[in-house]
């Protein structure tokens, strides 16, 4: 092999293929549709989910349930991670759980749960705690300290209904 085989039949500018423009450009006639059918027609389009005339795995597969677009992340730590990553009297909130890697993934609200066990005083602060979280911290002494969270949806529906009502009056 030659050095100069390298590059050879590579053009950085190469012209488009001019399809339907004679028998002598070689895409002409037919212009490289084939004879008669369905893709030789003009407008001809397929579907993304097209299987052949087969019933497409989009609607073969079942569908259940509800997703809700507008449905807040909740981000959860439980009792006993407070337990071995915080000294007693420390402050626990969002950006000291994440810089100890206890709540890493992307959420809009973080919930405390009650699973394990606390004997240190701590403020902790989130915006929600389940009810056995917030009495386990009460007991050890510590503060629960409720976070003022992202509104959803139907909660400023509600708003709006209220101050509507309101107006009414």
């Amino acid at each position: 092999m030659n050095i100069d085989d390298v590059h050879r039949g590579i053009t950085k500018y190469k012209k488009r293929r001019r399809i339907g423009r004679g028998p002598g450009s070689g895409w002409g006639k037919t212009a490289a549709r084939g004879h008669k059918g369905q893709k030789s027609r003009a407008g001809w389009s397929q579907k993304p989910v097209f299987q052949g005339g087969a019933m497409p795995l989009v609607r073969r597969v079942p569908k259940r349930g509800f997703n809700n677009p507008f449905a807040l992340n909740v981000g959860t730590v439980n009792i006993c991670d407070l337990e071995l990553a915080f000294e007693a009297g420390d402050e626990v909130n969002p950006e000291t759980l994440r810089a100890k890697s206890l709540a890493k993934s992307r959420w809009d609200v973080l919930k405390v749960l009650g699973d394990g066990e606390l004997t240190k005083k701590l403020t902790v602060s989130a915006h929600r705690f389940s009810q056995s979280a917030k009495e386990k911290i009460e007991k050890a002494g510590g503060e629960v300290v409720i976070l003022e969270g992202k509104t959803s949806v139907a909660q400023k529906q509600k708003q709006k209904r209220k101050e509507a009502s309101k107006a009414a009056k």
